[in-house]
């Protein structure tokens, strides 16, 4: 029997949460761990009582709007963000956890990320937001790419 690490497995679990997203153009998923342990999970999407992309039509398609820019510009939240605030929600501790996510974060997700006081990332595919990144190495905080899964 070969069993995944626990980085694997706690990735898969992050492609299970994006398969709630009701993103139009890219589904995300989050998974944010401490001592093995799931605390929170997320996926992009529109705010509760909100109505979907799939039902309004995406802003930033219509607008032609290119994928890394104008975040403000979409009625979803990230699913970093979206893990991040079913914490808070919750009163759940984050402090030093692992997030894992199908996509390299954002910088809006990173800076979120970094005052949450998370420690580690492990993301499956890239991003194209070079401040993400820059500040994420300014911050400590260690990024690291799996590759995925076929």
């Amino acid at each position: 029997m070969i069993r995944p690490s626990w980085d694997e497995y706690f990735m898969k679990m992050a492609r299970v949460a994006a398969t709630r997203s009701t993103c139009l153009r890219r589904q995300v998923g989050a998974v944010i761990v401490k001592d093995k342990r799931i605390l929170t999970t997320g996926y992009n999407g529109a705010p509760q009582g909100i109505r979907h992309c799939s039902e309004t039509g995406c802003l930033r398609e219509a607008a032609g709007i290119p994928s890394g820019e104008r975040h403000e510009l979409c009625r979803g939240t990230h699913a970093e963000q979206n893990a991040i605030v079913q914490a808070a929600f919750h009163g759940v501790q984050i402090e030093g956890a692992t997030l894992y996510c199908t996509h390299q974060p954002c910088s809006v997700c990173t800076k979120m990320i970094i005052n949450a006081g998370i420690k580690r990332i492990i993301y499956e595919n890239a991003y194209p937001d070079t401040l993400a990144v820059a500040m994420l190495e300014e911050a400590g905080i260690c990024c690291e790419w799996i590759k995925a899964e076929k």
